[in-house]
């Protein structure tokens, strides 16, 4: 079995409250090594065996018209092994 991910993230120029939300948190908590945080969204897509390039295509299609808004969001998609 092979796993394709597709993670997703606000485009920079929008506005992430949760990521600053959890900036301005780390600190209260004692944690000081994050200089900002911005909050994205994870598919793990498991297949048979190992992914085609049609495939991962048909995958690009899906992110593209369901997993993320490409108004306000950007992707990737890549294979994890």
């Amino acid at each position: 079995m092979a796993k394709i991910v597709v993670d997703v993230m606000l485009k920079p120029e929008i506005l992430d409250p949760q990521g600053s939300a959890v900036s301005a948190a780390l600190p209260r908590l004692g944690f000081t090594f994050a200089k900002s945080v911005r909050q994205g969204k994870r598919f793990e897509i498991e297949i048979e065996g190992e992914p085609t390039a049609a495939q991962l295509a048909e995958v690009e299609v899906a992110a593209e018209k369901l997993l993320a808004n490409p108004v306000i969001e950007t992707f990737v998609v890549r294979v994890e092994k």
